[in-house]
């Protein structure tokens, strides 16, 4: 696992005058093969054509949102999930409803995107399914907050699927491929605190591109007047 970490220190370095150091923790990792470790839902086939911006029973998780718009985890209060115009479209899936703690693969991208997940973290008040060119699983048992978003987009494990891949112009992974992939992961309270440390690091990178240039700059230059 130590490529995981040494993605998440990489991150770090990313962000405008941030140092800091994760270790590992030590401990013995477990190692099951995906499909062991999840149930996979349905998804459905909406277009963008068949979502709105407005109103709906029912929210929806786009594949191409999960390759450019979202990152490892989702907060669904805050990322403003479509509506899915058709109000039938939701009894159809009554058994797919995602929860907290679901991931879902984006199964096609232009690249080596292909494969691409989010873990979600809160959900709006509506059901939400999850859409086209997406798998969506759930944890046969508990996980730490974040860690599956953060482990799952890791080149420790994204590594596994390159050889899976399949396509020329499109890119695409099949839910058989996942399955047989395989899941590392230590104890539930150290998976709790890697994914509180990388949502961090995460929240932390994000602050610093939002800042205007000119004040990234006149911060950095804060010291040589005090």
């Amino acid at each position: 696992m130590s490529g995981f970490f040494e993605q998440a220190k990489s991150k770090v370095c990313l962000s405008e005058g941030t140092h800091a150091t994760m270790r590992p923790l030590v401990s013995t990792w477990e190692q099951r093969k995906l499909g062991d470790c999840f149930d996979f839902l349905k998804n459905n086939t909406l277009s963008r054509a068949d979502l709105n911006g407005e109103n709906g029973i029912a929210r929806n998780v786009h594949y191409g949102d999960i390759l450019i718009k979202f990152g490892d985890c989702l907060d669904g209060e805050q990322s403003d999930l479509p509506f899915i115009t058709d109000d039938t479209v939701l009894p159809k899936f009554a058994g797919s409803i995602l929860s907290e703690g679901d991931v879902i693969f984006a199964d096609t991208a232009e690249d080596e995107a292909a494969g691409k997940c989010i873990e979600l973290r809160k959900l709006p008040k509506e059901p939400t399914i999850s859409g086209l060119h997406t798998i969506p699983a759930r944890p046969r048992f508990p996980f730490g907050t974040g860690y599956l978003g953060h482990y799952l987009n890791s080149d420790a494990y994204h590594r596994q699927l390159l050889p899976l891949m399949q396509g020329i112009k499109v890119i695409s992974v099949s839910k058989a491929a996942l399955q047989d992939t395989q899941v590392r992961f230590p104890s539930l309270s150290e998976q709790s605190a890697i994914g509180v440390a990388l949502s961090e690091i995460d929240a932390l990178i994000t602050l610093h591109q939002r800042e205007p240039t000119h004040m990234m700059k006149e911060g950095k230059n804060a010291n040589r007047y005090q």
